[in-house]
């Protein structure tokens, strides 16, 4: 196992700059995913770190030696593509085998990490096959196979389950966290899919823009948000954000007025444009005569088997409701809603800075 560390990772392309003196440390044995939308720069900085893409400036490290200028085969890491990247005429065995020649190893050790690397994937029977005559979660274990086989110090994943329909991207999921958790070995996995993130993730790294927004736990990230970026980014569906200012004391946000949550006193200024953050769980159905129940009419309403999603207007405001699916109301049904003070989020509503960062 290998530490990774960025330190004012910089990528152009020309006169364009595309990842932003960017600082990052990950530990031994640690599974950090790279998560955020397309074009945010996190496929082009983990093959910065794969030795793919040159770094522009900065520095990169692998277990405390500079890699800067050091070839992707000399690095001991080993990639795993989201295309899965498998030569078509040859057999899984073979497949794995070619990714030895570079050790030369013998033949007897060279069959032994083959065939533990199979029992472990469950390729056993497979080892004779061509990819032309796997399913594409077969072929995709066939690519981590591939990897694993080197016994490299890093793991790097490139979006390896985008190719994958539904219930195979859950199943290879499991699998990748299964791999991590017996093996222990350092991972840096890129994604635009948050439930992998949440699911597999050690830390999350939230990118835009070439920037990094936010480092945390899959906890923080989605408890403490630093910024409307993340706060809408992570969760499904997204945080409802609400326009407010604080006057004497509470959040007024036309036609309703909330108390400031204790935990932001001292940190907002009398006057001050935010936007409340709250989350479609924690918007509640309650009676009309209930302590801070607001009127709100529903526009639409999505069932999704346990839970339903409403979509729903009060005042001006159209917000995410996630109810439970057997307390639905019906479409145009008016109804009153609390949200969950202990659930509120506040943001400046000039820089999108979360009150609490």
């Amino acid at each position: 196992m290998s530490s990774i560390a960025l330190e004012k990772v910089v990528k152009r392309y020309g006169a364009i700059e595309v990842v932003h003196s960017i600082d990052l440390s990950i530990k031994k044995g640690e599974f950090v995913v790279l998560l955020g939308p397309s074009g945010c720069g996190k496929t082009t900085t983990l093959r910065m770190v794969a030795g793919l893409e040159d770094v522009s400036d900065g520095r990169l490290s692998i277990g405390g030696r500079v890699v800067n200028d050091v070839a992707p085969k000399d690095r001991g890491v080993a990639m795993v593509f989201q295309n899965y990247a498998l030569y078509p005429h040859m057999s899984v065995r073979q497949n794995m085998e070619f990714a030895l020649r570079p050790l030369k190893l013998t033949p007897a050790e060279v069959d032994r990490r083959v065939r533990e690397t199979a029992a472990i994937l469950g390729l056993d029977a497979l080892l004779a096959r061509r990819p032309s005559a796997l399913s594409g979660g077969q072929r995709q274990r066939v690519a981590m196979g591939r990897a694993m086989v080197r016994t490299p110090d890093v793991f790097l994943f490139d979006e390896p389950l985008s190719n994958l329909d539904a219930k195979l991207r859950t199943q290879v999921r499991w699998e990748i966290g299964k791999l991590h958790k017996r093996l222990g070995t350092t991972i840096l996995y890129v994604t635009h899919d948050q439930v992998e993130a949440m699911t597999l993730a050690d830390k999350i790294v939230i990118m835009r823009d070439g920037h990094v927004a936010q480092v945390g736990s899959p906890e923080d990230v989605y408890t403490r948000p630093s910024n409307t970026f993340v706060a809408t980014f992570i969760g499904s569906p997204a945080m409802n954000l609400i326009p407010a200012r604080l006057m004497g004391g509470r959040l007024q946000a036309e036609p309703f007025t909330l108390p400031l949550p204790d935990r932001f006193a001292g940190r907002t200024v009398e006057g001050q444009a935010l936007l409340i953050g709250v989350r479609p769980s924690d918007i509640a159905l309650t009676p009309v005569d209930a302590p801070g129940a607001m009127g709100a009419t529903v526009e639409v309403t999505e069932y999704l088997g346990d839970d339903a999603l409403l979509d729903i207007r009060v005042g001006p405001h159209e917000l995410i409701a996630q109810v439970p699916a057997a307390n639905r109301p019906a479409n145009d049904a008016s109804i009153s809603v609390t949200f969950s003070t202990a659930g509120l989020h506040l943001f400046d509503a000039a820089t999108g800075a979360s009150l609490l960062a």
